[in-house]
């Protein structure tokens, strides 16, 4: 892997790791290995160490004492406690653009980032997919103007990507109904309607949540 001498380093090591975790390449409880990541990827060891609490900060690993880093565990009440918060960010997050749109332009990137997940659907490309799907929460980021909402939950999203993996890659068929929630979603920001908003967002999390748990109880 070549790394950006532009992009902190430490960061740069930690989205690796985490494209990992995320894709159940290292799996739960699995030890990850300073040494072994220093020499792999021809980096310090201090950045590998700055990089695994960094994942820990993002509850992708866990630091144990005289035991180093791990995979941190995948469980059902981290998963419901995930969507539960989750839920309410997203609500938070779509009813600041429902109050804040003026123009058609405004609502365009959303509408490009649609068709974007309708190819990755097609193609039937989950990565694409989870990553469309974030790209459609980080366009609301500008009318939210809310730096704290916006460090939440970029702090959890290789969380909430974890589960989005592990519940599409066993029913990648699910793709079709997320789509058509977000195209729900996006009309009802339109109409400013924020109870159908609130009630389409509770039901793509719980779909969402449900599918993580059928999941898991079949690893």
């Amino acid at each position: 892997m070549t790394f950006r001498a532009s992009e902190s380093l430490a960061g740069q090591i930690a989205g690796h790791l985490a494209e990992r975790i995320i894709r159940g390449e290292l799996k739960a409880g699995e030890r990850i290995q300073e040494i072994k990541v220093t020499q792999s990827l021809k980096v310090s060891r201090g950045s590998v160490r700055e990089a695994l609490l960094i994942l820990e900060r993002r509850h992708l690993v866990e630091i144990l004492p005289r035991r180093g880093a791990q995979v941190a565990a995948l469980d059902p009440h981290k998963v419901r406690s995930l969507y539960d918060l989750m839920i309410q960010l997203y609500i938070l997050m779509a009813h600041a653009v429902a109050d804040r749109w003026s123009s058609a332009e405004d609502l365009q990137p959303m509408r490009e980032i649609q068709r974007g997940l309708r190819e990755s659907c097609a193609a039937d490309d989950v990565d694409a997919f989870v990553e469309h799907s974030f790209n459609a929460l980080r366009a609301g980021y500008p009318f939210a103007a809310n730096p704290y909402l916006q460090e939440t939950i970029e702090n959890l999203r290789p969380a909430i990507a974890r589960t989005y993996h592990l519940a599409l890659e066993q029913r990648r068929s699910q793709m079709s109904l997320f789509l058509d929630g977000m195209v729900t979603l996006l009309d009802a920001i339109e109409a400013r309607d924020k109870p159908r908003i609130a009630a389409i967002l509770d039901s793509y999390c719980q779909q969402n949540c449900q599918l993580a748990l059928a999941a898991l109880q079949s690893h």
